[in-house]
C-alpha cells in the first residue's frame, strides 16, 4: 500500500528529525524528497528519500550504518506502515547505501570464488535483513553457487553453497567477543567477576 499523501508523509518525518536533533542533541541537517529515490535492486524506488548531512552524519553510518536502518524502522512505525512496506523510505547519507551496496558486491564475489575453488560453503557474520537481501541479490548474478539465510533474529547468517549442495553442512560464523568479555572463558561468562 503506497503512501497516500507524501507532503504530510514528510512532514511527520521533518518534526521527527526535528525533535531528534533538538532533545537528542544530534546535529543532523536533512533533505526530503519523494519518489526520486533510487531503486534498490529489485528495481523498487522508495517514496520518500531523506538525505542526512551535517555534522553528526559520521554517527548515521557508523558500524554498517545501523543508525539509518533506525531512523528508517521509526519513520515507518510513525507513517503506520506494514512491515513489508519498508521500503517506501529510504534514510541515506554521504552516499552511504551505494557505496555499501558496492562493497557486498565485491564480497560476495570473493566469496563466490572461494566456494567454488575449494567446494566448502562459506557463512558470513550475522548481519541485518536488508543487507542479507543485497547479498542474496549479489548472488544471483553468480554462476555455480547458491545461498540460503540460516539461524535465527540477531544471529541470522547468510551461507554461500555450491551449486546444488545447499545440503553440505556449514559452520556458523564465530561472533567476535565483547567488550566485556575479554580475558574470560566462554565458560566464565555470565557470572561474576571475584
Amino acid at each position: 500500500m503506497p503512501i497516500d499523501d507524501l507532503q504530510q508523509a514528510a512532514q511527520k518525518i521533518a518534526g521527527f528529525l526535528a525533535t531528534l536533533n533538538k532533545l537528542g542533541g544530534m546535529r543532523l541537517k536533512y533533505r526530503i524528497s519523494a519518489g526520486d529515490g533510487t531503486p534498490d535492486p529489485e528495481g523498487q524506488a522508495p517514496a520518500l528519500c531523506v538525505e542526512l548531512g551535517g555534522p553528526d552524519v559520521a554517527l548515521a553510518t557508523q558500524h554498517n550504518g545501523e543508525l539509518l536502518l533506525a531512523l528508517e524502522t521509526i519513520a515507518a512505525q510513525i507513517l503506520r506502515l506494514d512491515q513489508r512496506e519498508g521500503n517506501l523510505i529510504s534514510f541515506d547519507a554521504a552516499n552511504f547505501k551505494a557505496l555499501r551496496a558496492q562493497e557486498l558486491r565485491m564480497t560476495a564475489e570473493t566469496a563466490a570464488e572461494k566456494v567454488l575453488r575449494s567446494g566448502i560453503p562459506y557463512a558470513f557474520p550475522p548481519m541485518n535483513s536488508r543487507e542479507r537481501r543485497l547479498m542474496h541479490m549479489a548472488f544471483r548474478g553468480i554462476e555455480g553457487v547458491e545461498t540460503a539465510s540460516n539461524d535465527e533474529g540477531q544471529d541470522r547468517f547468510l551461507a554461500v553453497y555450491p551449486a546444488g549442495k545447499t545440503d553440505l553442512p556449514v559452520a556458523p560464523p564465530v561472533k567476535p567477543r565483547g567488550f566485556g568479555d575479554r580475558g574470560r572463558s566462554s565458560g566464565d561468562r555470565g557470572r561474576p567477576r571475584r
